[in-house]
């Protein structure tokens, strides 16, 4: 099964993050270099996009069954690996749940007090609101690949 399709809003984001973080890193370093000066914005639009590179590729490492798993117990009991993956699902979605609610409340409360991040004066639930929104994407792509696995469309092995 080709898992490289099934993720591809992810694999978009995180790339288009990881090119944007490049060229303003690389744009400050010349700037920097012949004027002594920085941009301002350059830590916050990375720090910013290091965390939507983050969620989103670990959304496509979910999706194709590549998180780090301790699989002894599924092959040490084969007749308990159909119980184990759904105890593996409900772990999972139970802390992504919890970052789902929370970054939620989060961004909720930071779009409600109007606040605005230091160095360009952007509204910072444009930064939070991307938190919940891809651990939501991660919890459908975390499905997608447990009832592949159940279903014995996904090897358990790389």
């Amino acid at each position: 099964m080709n898992n490289r399709q099934d993720a591809r809003l992810e694999r978009v984001l995180a790339t288009l993050a990881l090119v944007v973080i490049s060229l303003i890193s690389l744009g400050n370093v010349v700037v920097r270099y012949f004027t002594d000066a920085s941009f301002a914005f350059t830590e916050e639009i990375s720090v910013f996009l290091l965390v939507i590179l983050t969620f989103a590729g670990a959304s496509v490492a979910m999706r194709s069954n590549r998180h780090i798993r301790i699989g002894l117990a599924e092959r040490m009991f084969p007749s308990l690996r159909t119980p184990l993956i759904l105890l593996q699902w409900l772990a999972c979605v139970s802390v992504l749940a919890m970052v789902l609610w929370y970054g939620g409340q989060f961004a909720l409360e930071e779009y409600q007090w109007e606040s605005e991040s230091p160095g360009l004066g952007l509204p910072n639930w444009w930064y939070v609101v991307w938190l919940p929104l891809l651990a939501l994407l991660m919890v459908v792509r975390l499905t997608q690949m447990t009832i592949d696995r159940l279903r014995g469309r996904l090897t358990d092995e790389p």
